[in-house]
């Protein structure tokens, strides 16, 4: 039995040897080549075929970005309007932002308040006069509109800017809040709110231009409708990375 095995683990290692005998090998190798593999050697075999086959998932897993000319697909959606809806979005955020959560008060920073009246809305600064009387002080003038004062002053203490308006026959006196610790903390919790909103401004966007696109679905190839949802989608994705980047800047603004 112990003459057996010994022949047949000779038969065995054979082609081994003649291989290892070759001058390539030993050339190649310049060392000591090891007739049978030990646990090492396996496990470093297969640890660089996982991590080979770990790349190439990456690789495939990665999202293909698609970029379809709009007049190939003018007669389903006119993306260059979807991207005007989209960024009109973020312009609005922009313009919130500046008038809302500014920390330095000044007179401009009143323009923005709209007044509700008999006649309509409007503008601040089409009804009173508004100048700085002190940098602790702006005053609005209502002169012109005197019969507007009490809707003034209650649009202003409405506001989001935090002012307690005083009226004075038809003057309107608004003292400018201290810029403290909490006042900068709320203004970074409206600066949260409006991006917010705005991300859902932009949901509204995609999805309105995705049911058109749905709609015009017939007579059109699958593969055309899904690029064009695909790139509605890295659309929309594209400008709300630009929203929580204008609230990150905005929010290290105000909290300094």
């Amino acid at each position: 039995m112990a003459v057996s095995m010994g022949l047949l683990r000779a038969l065995l290692c054979r082609p081994s040897l003649l291989q290892l005998r070759s001058p390539a090998v030993a050339l190649s190798r310049g060392r000591t080549p090891v007739l049978c593999p030990g646990p090492s050697h396996f496990n470093t075999a297969c640890s660089r075929h996982f991590a080979t086959k770990k790349a190439k998932a990456k690789v495939k897993g990665q999202a293909v970005k698609v970029n379809i000319s709009s007049a190939l697909v003018e007669d389903i959606i006119n993306l260059d309007e979807v991207k005007m809806d989209m960024n009109a979005v973020l312009d609005a955020l922009k313009n919130d932002f500046t008038r809302n959560l500014s920390i330095r008060t000044s007179p401009g920073a009143l323009d923005h308040i709209v007044v509700t009246t008999q006649d309509g809305k409007f503008p601040l600064n089409q009804l009173g006069q508004i100048s700085m009387k002190s940098p602790q002080l702006i005053v609005v003038n209502m002169s012109s509109f005197p019969e507007v004062t009490a809707a003034a002053t209650r649009a202003l203490r409405e506001s989001s800017m935090n002012l307690n308006p005083e009226a004075d026959g038809t003057i309107i006196k608004v003292p400018v809040p201290k810029v403290t610790r909490e006042h900068r903390e709320n203004l970074s919790k409206l600066a949260k709110q409006f991006s917010n909103k705005a991300k859902d401004s932009v949901r509204r966007v995609r999805t309105n231009a995705v049911t058109q696109v749905k709609k015009a679905k017939e007579g059109q190839s699958e593969d055309i409708i899904r690029l064009v949802e695909k790139q509605i989608q890295q659309m929309a994705d594209s400008i709300t990375v630009d929203i929580d980047k204008l609230l990150a800047t905005k929010t290290k603004e105000l909290l300094g």
